[in-house]
């Protein structure tokens, strides 16, 4: 069914597909039976698949990265897919409108998206008032939050600050983002000193929250894999040693290496999807390795079957995200990757997926 939908999708502005896809998402959570029908059709639910990190349950671990629900608008449509977690945002402390359009472009030939999005949102407050909704719910929220665009680097802290204010109460845990190539400068607060000093802050600011009655969160970091070996190396054991519950590997790429669709290769912005896979599984597996599995990972890019997402956690992956992935696969995604995942843990004799992250990592 997808693949008839998919031919009119991909026939529009990929950003116009987008806000359909939402659109669709919005009338499924709204009419009676939407969501009932949604989990008919692609939800798997197995105790082998059932993961507990930071203490949280997830009832598998195949989750939606950040980018696709940026303000939190079609959670419990996606929680019906059968995502066994939904990460929102980017959200900034003020709405903004990202950058100029177009800033989405796709590649069928490369199975990849560029995007130049700008961290568009509606802001803080707004998403947490979609937030509140959400609180008794069984599917774990992450909130992804950056900082706005006219915000300069050394002010920066006070806008993940801000962020924790609005929405703590909100998400099971957060994703700190320096790791965007689509806001001016926002990587440069991966260097050491500056990371430093914006993880203290951010960790101040949630103390706080938590000596006010607030339940304590994990606090994540999300790693670009444009970084020299050596450089990423140092910015992981600077967040651990920062008090960082878990590293995101990875956010979007600069790289062009190997696209076949010139007219794509030559726009601008971060790169996901297929030409990733292995450079993120590669990134996952040096990370687990230089934190010596202190810090959980999540795993993202470059996921399109179980096969794929079996690969990252075996690498060091304890839980994983897919995005573009869905754009070409469609929701069914989910459930293909998870049943391919059960029959890969029969095949290796492992009867909880937790058992299989890392184990070629300890080669």
């Amino acid at each position: 069914m997808y693949q008839l939908i998919k031919k009119h999708l991909f026939a529009l502005d990929p950003e116009v597909a987008h806000e359909r896809t939402l659109s669709a998402l919005k009338l499924a959570d709204k009419v009676a039976g939407g969501k009932a029908f949604l989990r008919m059709m692609y939800r798997i639910d197995d105790a082998r698949l059932h993961c507990h990190v930071w203490g949280i349950h997830f009832p598998n671990p195949v989750g939606l990265a950040a980018g696709f629900d940026k303000n939190a608008e079609v959670y419990h449509a996606l929680a019906a897919i059968g995502f066994g977690f939904i990460e929102v945002g980017t959200v900034t402390p003020v709405g903004q409108p990202g950058n100029e359009k177009p800033r989405l472009f796709r590649s069928v030939q490369d199975q990849a998206v560029i995007n130049r999005m700008g961290f568009n949102n509606h802001g803080a407050a707004e998403v947490a008032k979609h937030l509140a909704s959400y609180r008794q719910t069984g599917i774990p929220i992450g909130i992804n939050i950056g900082k706005n665009k006219v915000t300069a680097n050394e002010d920066a802290a006070g806008d993940y600050e801000k962020c924790l204010d609005a929405l703590y109460s909100y998400g099971h845990y957060f994703v700190i983002n320096v790791s965007s190539p689509n806001t001016p400068n926002l990587r440069d607060l991966q260097e050491t000193d500056n990371l430093r000093r914006l993880l203290r802050a951010i960790r101040t600011k949630a103390s706080e929250l938590e000596k006010n009655g607030a339940e304590p969160k994990p606090v994540l970091l999300k790693v670009a894999p444009d970084m020299a070996k050596e450089h990423m190396r140092d910015v992981v054991q600077v967040a651990v040693a920062e008090g960082i519950s878990g590293i995101i590997a990875t956010n979007t790429t600069l790289s062009r290496e190997g696209l076949k669709a010139k007219d794509f290769a030559e726009q601008t912005g971060g790169l996901s999807g297929r030409p990733l896979t292995k450079r993120s599984t590669e990134w996952i597996r040096n990370i687990y390795r230089f934190v010596d599995g202190q810090v959980p990972i999540i795993g993202v890019g470059g996921i399109f079957t179980g096969d794929d997402a079996y690969e990252k956690i075996r690498a060091g992956a304890s839980l994983v995200q897919v995005y573009t992935g869905m754009i070409f696969e469609g929701p069914g995604i989910v459930k293909a990757i998870n049943k391919r995942l059960l029959e890969l843990m029969k095949r290796d004799g492992f009867t909880n997926i937790t058992q299989a992250v890392g184990v070629d990592a300890r080669k």
